[in-house]
C-alpha cells in the first residue's frame, strides 16, 4: 500500500529526532530540506524487519536502512526478549571489518547494559564462528554479530545467536522478531559506556577464549603429524575481513607456509579491491590466484568479511601456472569424502552424521550413506545444521560429522554452531596433505568419486528485485511457481513431480521454497533470499560427464532465459 507525503515526513522528522549519530541524521535533514520526496519516500516507506535471520540493510539514515536508531530499537526489542526469559541474561557482541561497525556494537552495548542484560563485547574485530564459539564458553544467554557477510560495502547487518552457539531458530526468532519491530523511539533504555563499566554491564572478551578456539580447532585435526610442518604452500586471502588473524594463526601453528594477498590483508568496509567480498566470487579470487601462479602455491583459500565462507582454488597443471576455482559443492563433496573416509580408517564408533541444504548436492548424501553414515537434509540456512547438532548432543549411536551449504558454507567442528571458515581452512590443508601422502591431488580425488558415484553438477543464479516495488513483484513470481502442476511445461520441460515446502506437507518446516523435478531428470529449487531482495534458482544436472560439460552453456541459457 502506497505511504502518503503526509505520513512519509511524519516519519522522517520523527527519526531526525532520535537519531544520535550525525552523518545519518544530516542525510534525512538534507532530503527534508531540499524537498528530495523520491529519497525520502525509499527511506520511510517501510521500516528495515528484524526478520527469523536478524537485520540487513544499506547504511544510512532512515528506517529504511541500517543505522544506530535501527540498531538501538532491534536492539531493544532482544534485551527485553532476554529480560523476560532469562534470569540473569548476558550476550556476547562481536563485529567484523564492515563500516561503522564498532560504533554498532557500541550502541547495541549501552542498550543491552541499560536492561540489565550483560554484555560481553569483542575489543576488535572477530570472525562468526569465533562468536559462536564464545557463547558456548562464556554460557551467555545470547549474541550478535554486526555483519552483512558477503554482501557489497553499502550493507551492514545485525545476526543473533542463542546459547548454543547457533542463530535463533523458533520459537525465539519469531518472538524476538515481533518484540524488535513493534519498538518505538520512547522505548529505546540506554546508557553511557562508563556508566556500563561501573555497573559491570560491560566487560570484554578474554584472550583465554580465543586461545580455547585454537585448541578446539587443533585438537580437532584428524592427522596432525601428516600436516605439521608439511613442505606445502597456502596462497590465502581474508577479502578485507576478520579471517586473516584467526586463519593465519592456525596455518602457523601448524607450521604451514602461508602468503597472503598484501592488497587485501587488512580489514577495509569498503572492499576497494573487489566488486563483492564474496569467495563465490571468480572476481574475488582473482588476485590470491595471481599470488598462487607467482609463489606455486599448493592449494588456494578465500575467507569472506565474516569468516564463515571458504573458497578454494587448485592447480590445473603441475606446473601450478593455472588454478581452478572450485564451487561449493565441489568443496563439500571432497571435505565430506575426506571426513568419511578418516572416520571408518580411525575405526571411530558411532555412526557418523551428516547435515546439508537442500539446495546443496545430493551426491553428499550418496557418499555418506554409502559409507556407512546417515544425512539429512534441511531448510537453508545454518541454524538449521545447527539445530540437527545440538539434537545429537546426548545420541550415544551417532555423532556429528560434517555440516555444508552450497554457498560455501562448512563445520566439522561441534563446538561450533555456525558455518566456520577458520577451522575448515584447517581442515582443507589437512585433506590436501593426506592426498599429497598417497600422490594424489585434490583434483584426482573429485575425479575418483564422480566416476565412484556419478558425475553431477548444477547451475545457480539469481533475479535481484530492488526498492519499493521489488518485494511485490518478488511474492508474484513466487506465487506462480506455487501454482504449478504435475505435467505443466516450464523451461521446455514437462513437470514430473513438485515438492511445495509452503502448501504441503513435506516433513521440513513451512518455508517458501519450491523443488522441481523434471521427466529430463533435471531438479530446480527455486526460493526467495532470506536475506536480500532477490529469488534464487538452482539447477542440478547429472548425467555423463562429457556430455553434460559439453551441453551445459546450451542448458544455463535456456532457464536463465525463461526463468
Amino acid at each position: 500500500m502506497q505511504i502518503n507525503r503526509e505520513e512519509i515526513l511524519k516519519r522522517a522528522k520523527e527519526y531526525v529526532a532520535s537519531e544520535k549519530n550525525e552523518v545519518f541524521k544530516k542525510q534525512v535533514e538534507l532530503a527534508l530540506t531540499n524537498d528530495d520526496y523520491d529519497d525520502l519516500y525509499d527511506r520511510f516507506y517501510t521500516a528495515l524487519a528484524f526478520g527469523t535471520a536478524g537485520m540487513r540493510g544499506v547504511i544510512g539514515g532512515g528506517t529504511n536502512r541500517i543505522n544506530n536508531f535501527m540498531v538501538k530499537k532491534v536492539s531493544q526489542g532482544l534485551a527485553t526478549y532476554l529480560v523476560n526469559n532469562v534470569s540473569n541474561p548476558s550476550i556476547a557482541i562481536a563485529y567484523d571489518s564492515r563500516n561503522y561497525n564498532v560504533e554498532f556494537a557500541k550502541a547495541a552495548a549501552m542498550v543491552f547494559a541499560a536492561n540489565k542484560v550483560k554484555v560481553y563485547l569483542y575489543d576488535s574485530l572477530r570472525p562468526v564462528p569465533m562468536l559462536s564459539f564464545a557463547l558456548r564458553e562464556l554460557k551467555a544467554s545470547a549474541g550478535i554479530v554486526i555483519t552483512a557477510s558477503h554482501n557489497p560495502s553499502k550493507y551492514n547487518g545485525y545476526k543473533v545467536y542463542w546459547s548454543d552457539g547457533g542463530q535463533v531458530t523458533p520459537p525465539h526468532d519469531i518472538k524476538i522478531a515481533e518484540l524488535a519491530n513493534n519498538v518505538q523511539a520512547c522505548d529505546i533504555k540506554e546508557v553511557s559506556e562508563k556508566e556500563a563499566i561501573d555497573n559491570g554491564y560491560l566487560v570484554g572478551i578474554e584472550k583465554s577464549v580465543d586461545d580455547s578456539y585454537y585448541n578446539m580447532v587443533i585438537s580437532s585435526i584428524r592427522r596432525k603429524d601428516l600436516v605439521k610442518n608439511s613442505s606445502i604452500t597456502v596462497a590465502y586471502t581474508p577479502l578485507h575481513g576478520s579471517g586473516n588473524i584467526p586463519v593465519r594463526h592456525m596455518l602457523k601453528e601448524l607450521g604451514i607456509k602461508t602468503v597472503v594477498v598484501k592488497e587485501q590483508e587488512l580489514p577495509d568496509g569498503n572492499f576497494p579491491t573487489v566488486k563483492l567480498p564474496n569467495p563465490e566470487s571468480p572476481q574475488a579470487m582473482e588476485k590470491v590466484i595471481e599470488l598462487a601462479i607467482k609463489e606455486k602455491a599448493d592449494i588456494v583459500l578465500g575467507t569472506d568479511p565474516d569468516a564463515d565462507r571458504l573458497g578454494i582454488a587448485i592447480p590445473k597443471n603441475k606446473e601450478k601456472t593455472e588454478y581452478q576455482l572450485l564451487s561449493g559443492n565441489q568443496i563439500a563433496i571432497l571435505l565430506c569424502d575426506y571426513l568419511l573416509e578418516t572416520s571408518i580408517e580411525m575405526k571411530t564408533s558411532g555412526i557418523p552424521f551428516v547435515a546439508k541444504s537442500l539446495v546443496t548436492t545430493d551426491l553428499v548424501k550418496k557418499i555418506t550413506e554409502a559409507n556407512g553414515g546417515e544425512s539429512k537434509d534441511v531448510l537453508t540456512g545454518f541454524k538449521y545444521i545447527a539445530e540437527q547438532i545440538q539434537s545429537l548432543e546426548n545420541n550415544k549411536e551417532k555423532y556429528f560429522l560434517f555440516g555444508c551449504e552450497e554457498s560455501y558454507g562448512y563445520l566439522s567442528v561441534a563446538s561450533v554452531r555456525d558455518k566456520d571458515a577458520v577451522s575448515s581452512t584447517v581442515l582443507a590443508v589437512e585433506m590436501m596433505c593426506y592426498l599429497a601422502s598417497k600422490g594424489l591431488t585434490l583434483q584426482d580425488r573429485l575425479d575418483a568419486i564422480y566416476e565412484k558415484y556419478g558425475y553431477s553438477t548444477e547451475i545457480v543464479f539469481a533475479r535481484d528485485y530492488e526498492g519499493a516495488s521489488g518485494k511485490a513483484q518478488m511474492d508474484k513470481i513466487m506465487k506462480s511457481f506455487h501454482t504449478l502442476k504435475v505435467g505443466d511445461t516450464l523451461v521446455n520441460r514437462k513437470i514430473q513431480s513438485i515438492n511445495d515446502l509452503l502448501n504441503e506437507d513435506t516433513g521440513f518446516p513451512k518455508a517458501d521454497v519450491v523443488i522441481i523435478l523434471f521427466e529430463t531428470g533435471e531438479k530446480l529449487i527455486v526460493r526467495p533470499s532470506g536475506t536480500e531482495p532477490k529469488i534464487k534458482y538452482y539447477v542440478f544436472l547429472s548425467g555423463e560427464k562429457t556430455k553434460l560439460i559439453k551441453e551445459i552453456d546450451g542448458i544455463i541459457e535456456e532457464f536463465k532465459t525463461y526463468l
